[in-house]
């Protein structure tokens, strides 16, 4: 796995957050969210360089060729707005937005299958959303091989869009609760597990994750740290790199 450099400018930050998902649970809820993640963009782009989408960006994306879903323009015209500004939009696909085509990236985003190893000024770091990592969660992993499988996206996409786009937001979870705080501390204590194995092998100073929705920061060893962003369901948590350090924030 080839290592990205990046080089944080004086006065500049790296952002990191996600889980938002957006268009849950409701159109009004999901709207306020919208909103307000909108705010916190405004609030960040003075300073921002470096913005991390950690996946679950939305509660459901998938994108048939010439089709996208209507919802969330507000997110997406902002998305372009930074980038016009000359932040730097990087996103790491979630379990609900494993389904992209060539959207974001048409837009300036960089999108990312899988995580991936970076080093941010001196630090070496691996991110990613978090899910289907370490033992465990072997339902959700034939699951996610079944996803991504071409064959069975370009099925899917024979659905007229106004059925499979329903359809799709019903089974990812849309009508559900999606945090109970005994599976999102498990699913957190799994991606600590699979930093420490990962560090065995391939040392990091940081490993900043999502997936969970449980903000917490643990020690991988004397050396490292482990972050997870949480999510903007509950907390509205976000982790930023400034000076040489990571620090987890909550807006407003």
């Amino acid at each position: 796995m080839k290592r990205e450099t990046i080089k944080i400018q004086k006065n500049k930050y790296a952002y990191f957050a996600g889980d938002f998902h957006l268009g849950k649970p409701n159109a009004k809820v999901s709207l306020e969210r919208e909103l307000k993640l909108i705010r916190w963009f405004d609030n960040i782009k003075k300073d921002a360089q470096e913005i991390f989408l950690m996946g679950d960006v939305f509660d459901f994306w998938f994108e048939y060729k010439h089709v996208i879903q209507k919802e969330n323009q507000l997110f997406i015209s902002k998305i372009r707005e930074l980038i016009d500004l000359g932040i730097n939009i990087q996103y790491f696909k979630g379990n609900h937005d494993l389904w992209m085509l060539d959207f974001f990236e048409n837009i300036g985003v960089k999108v990312y299958d899988h995580p991936q190893l970076m080093k941010i000024n001196e630090k070496k770091i691996l991110i990613g959303h978090g899910d289907g990592l370490g033992d465990g969660d072997y339902g959700y992993k034939i699951l996610k091989k079944i996803f991504t499988n071409k064959v069975c996206q370009t099925l899917y996409r024979l659905i007229h869009p106004d059925v499979g786009l329903k359809l799709g937001k019903w089974f990812s979870g849309s009508h559900k609760d999606i945090r109970g705080n005994l599976n999102a501390k498990r699913n957190n204590e799994r991606l600590v597990d699979y930093c420490k194995k990962f560090d065995s092998e391939i040392s990091n100073d940081a490993y900043i994750f999502g997936h969970s929705h449980y903000t917490s920061k643990e020690i991988v060893n004397k050396n490292s740290f482990y972050y997870n962003a949480g999510d903007w369901i509950t907390d509205s948590s976000y982790l930023v790199f400034s000076n040489n350090n990571f620090k987890i924030n909550k807006f407003e």
